[in-house]
């Protein structure tokens, strides 16, 4: 049984790594089930049979690592999200993205009216975490959760709804791919404007990346983490309330110092998606480090609920694809963007032509900028209900 700090982080860093080398190695599996959500899982399972113990010395490190490492990575995972470049989407595709984005909120605002009474009192909160993870991705969910103060034993519902609902909905719009000329007659949506972006797009892609060097490494670590100090040191000055905690105001801040830095030359320095990466899967054993599965016992429950806002999401943007002509394309990337993020929208993307693949990974990006402020604006929503 571990009761040492170190030894807490080490395990969790080492079971990360081995999860990452199997992701490597059986990608057929990984597809399915992505590595993040075998590493939640298989955490939370150590920590339900008890290999540590919550001591004083694990809880101090706990508790700075993720208090501490959560602005680093907004702000590196940020540094990707070029506004420029997203703009040149064009209004058709953009809107069709916050159309995905609404959808999904009012999904989750009338799900949670349908079924109050048979929700605990947290959930609202549970559910601003989850409508931030499916408006950009985990990291903003994160950022989420500590705005709001959820613990880590109340997240696991929301990461069962953010695994299975998530994989049925990949599953379903791929399915829904051939049948895109028909969605397009229906709408009566032109595609010729999304052609010309993904081309021109694609032509700009390098081809061969970028070396990391160990230049590169020290400058994202070193100006990530100044950042981070800035935030917290700023974040206290600034009034709080029942939705904006102190350390809400310490995710906003980076949030925006990242969307400021990508437009500048620190955006295109090589390994910004390795480091972030890094600490993502690092905050998320940390996440699963205090769950328990005997926690767990309503789980279909919220997978039915998870599903009834994708239901909810799918009509309603339908409705207003109807409404403004959108095609299938803008709306199935759209809604992979805002729900599964830059991982998954580049795929579904591809299964309609290669050179719409830039389109689905700037969607993605997009979702990463509007994830936590979305999410916790569906939050406020929530608490008024």
């Amino acid at each position: 049984m571990i009761e040492s700090g170190f030894a807490f982080i080490a395990a969790l860093l080492f079971i990360a790594a081995v999860i990452v080398q199997l992701d490597k190695k059986f990608r057929t599996f990984f597809e399915y089930i992505p590595g993040i959500v075998v590493l939640y899982f298989l955490v939370m399972t150590l920590s339900t049979l008890g290999f540590w113990k919550q001591t004083e010395e694990i809880n101090f490190y706990y508790n700075q690592l993720k208090n501490n490492l959560l602005p680093v990575m907004i702000f590196l995972m940020l540094l990707h999200c070029d506004l420029k470049k997203i703009a040149r989407l064009g209004p058709r595709m953009l809107l069709g993205f916050f159309a995905s984005s609404f959808t999904i909120g009012a999904g989750f605002v009338i799900t949670y009216f349908l079924f109050k009474s048979h929700f605990e009192p947290h959930t609202w909160k549970t559910f601003a975490a989850l409508s931030g993870s499916w408006m950009g991705g985990t990291g903003n969910m994160a950022a989420i959760q500590l705005a709001l103060g959820v613990s880590d034993s109340q997240m696991g519902y929301t990461l069962i709804m953010d695994s299975v609902n998530y994989a049925v909905w990949v599953m379903l719009l791929l399915m829904a791919v051939p049948y895109a000329r028909h969605f397009n007659n229906w709408t009566k949506a032109d595609t010729s404007q999304i052609d010309a972006v993904g081309a021109s797009l694609m032509s700009e892609k390098s081809d061969q990346p970028m070396p990391t060097t160990f230049h590169d490494l020290i400058l994202l670590l070193g100006t990530s983490f100044f950042v981070a100090a800035i935030a917290q040191h700023l974040a206290p000055m600034l009034p709080v309330s029942s939705i904006m905690s102190t350390y809400s105001w310490v995710v906003l801040i980076t949030t925006a110092a990242g969307i400021v830095a990508a437009m500048t030359p620190l955006g295109k320095v090589s390994g910004i998606s390795p480091l972030s990466s890094l600490m993502l899967y690092l905050i998320v054993a940390l996440i699963g480090s205090r769950a328990n599965f005997s926690e767990l016992s309503q789980a279909p429950f919220y997978i039915f609920c998870g599903f009834l806002i994708l239901l909810i999401h799918a009509l309603l943007l339908a409705l207003i694809a109807k409404l403004l002509k959108l095609d299938l394309f803008t709306c199935g990337v759209a809604s992979l963007a805002n729900i599964g993020g830059v991982a998954s929208a580049p795929i579904l993307a591809a299964a309609y032509s290669e050179v719409l693949v830039p389109v689905g990974v700037l969607m993605g990006m997009l979702g990463y900028v509007i994830g936590t402020g979305g999410g916790l604006l569906v939050g406020k929503i929530l608490s008024m209900i």
